[in-house]
């Protein structure tokens, strides 16, 4: 019988000027973007992190430290590769991911596929095990004023036999 586990992922990032803004490994054209150490892309942490998680591995923060200059500018694909590495290592590969990107502005209709795609490429998945949603805040908290984008995940792993 085969062992599944479930991981939580959750990150939000501060909307500013001059940077551009990246979900889910797809720049997403905005007159702003996410503040950051890497390139703050708010929906691979969380993904990194619910992988980790579920694999009761150390989360982002303590594998590609804010503190680490040779984090600066990182692609969050790259962290989320390197991640994977280790989910690997210690026997499991992701099943399914379901994602919420929590974002006032912009709109983000036209980019939930092609971030699904880019999700499931990055760790190695049918396109059809990777759910992007994208809600807003309705108005409330930093979020909802437009000054932040925030990300939660679920992954499910299981344990290769």
């Amino acid at each position: 019988m085969a062992d599944y586990r479930v991981g939580i992922g959750y990150d939000l990032h501060q909307l500013v000027a001059g940077r551009k803004l990246v979900l889910g490994g797809v720049t997403v054209p905005y007159d702003r973007g996410l503040s950051g150490h890497s390139d703050a892309d708010v929906l691979l942490h969380a993904v990194t992190d619910a992988l980790l998680g579920a694999c009761a591995l150390p989360d982002i923060g303590e594998l590609f430290p804010d503190t680490d200059p040779a984090y600066a500018g990182a692609d969050s694909a790259k962290l989320l590769l390197a991640a994977m590495t280790r989910v690997r290592d210690a026997g499991f590969q992701p099943h399914n991911v379901d994602c919420v990107i929590h974002a006032e502005q912009p709109k983000l209709s036209a980019y939930k596929r092609p971030i699904a795609e880019r999700i499931a490429e990055l760790l190695g998945l049918a396109a059809d095990r990777v759910s992007v949603k994208a809600k807003t805040n309705e108005g409330v908290g930093p979020v909802g004023t437009g000054e932040a984008i925030a990300a939660t995940v679920v992954v499910m792993v299981r344990l290769e036999a």
